[in-house]
């Protein structure tokens, strides 16, 4: 849906000589398409994106463009550039205070540390506590989802199954709908 959206909008934007929302719907096209396999299209297409994006004078919501780059550097399997991405999302939060996103901008940190090193176990697990913890403190559900499960995997990973599901079941309780959204476990009930 992103790629139709982003599509929809780039058209219109451009007919309509809004530059503005061209480069937004492009680095979200660009999202879409490395979402869909085509990593290296969608990474090209995002960076050209977020350069029109500033030049139009934008700034709001940097952080979670970088992210959504790091994330596709990640599923390339290009770690370094995606913890590049996140390092400059981390100092755009500091220097901006733009902190909705600052949760999965740590846990997508834990992941790429784990993909780049097998012994980066506690460092991925310092991220995803982080991320747990400014979720919880934000009150945004989704990303407390996020954040617990990355770090629940990390655990069963390690053997402490008994601890990722007790981490996981209040979490994934406190939902009451979208246990049929493509990649939701399905049911409300967990099988520890």
């Amino acid at each position: 849906m992103t790629h139709e959206w982003a599509e929809k909008t780039i058209e219109y934007a451009t007919e309509q000589g809004i530059p503005y929302w061209s480069a937004l719907a492009a680095i979200l096209r660009g999202w879409a398409l490395a979402a869909q396999g085509q990593i290296e299209a969608g990474i090209g297409e995002m960076r050209q994106g977020m350069e029109r994006y500033r030049a139009t004078g934008a700034t709001i919501a940097w952080s979670w463009f970088l992210c959504m780059l790091a994330e596709a550097y990640g599923k390339g399997r290009k770690t370094e550039e995606g913890l590049c991405c996140v390092a400059e999302a981390l100092v755009v939060v500091e220097s901006t205070g733009e902190s909705y996103y600052e949760a999965e901008i740590h846990r997508l940190k834990g992941e790429l540390l784990l993909q780049g090193s097998a012994d980066a176990a506690a460092q991925a697990e310092a991220c995803f506590r982080r991320s747990l913890a400014l979720s919880c403190r934000q009150g945004a559900k989704s990303h407390e989802l996020r954040s617990g499960i990355s770090l629940a995997r990390l655990w069963r990973e390690q053997g402490r199954q008994r601890e990722a599901c007790s981490l996981l079941a209040p979490i994934y309780d406190w939902f009451t709908e979208g246990f049929d959204t493509p990649g939701s476990p399905g049911s409300p009930a967990l099988a520890c």
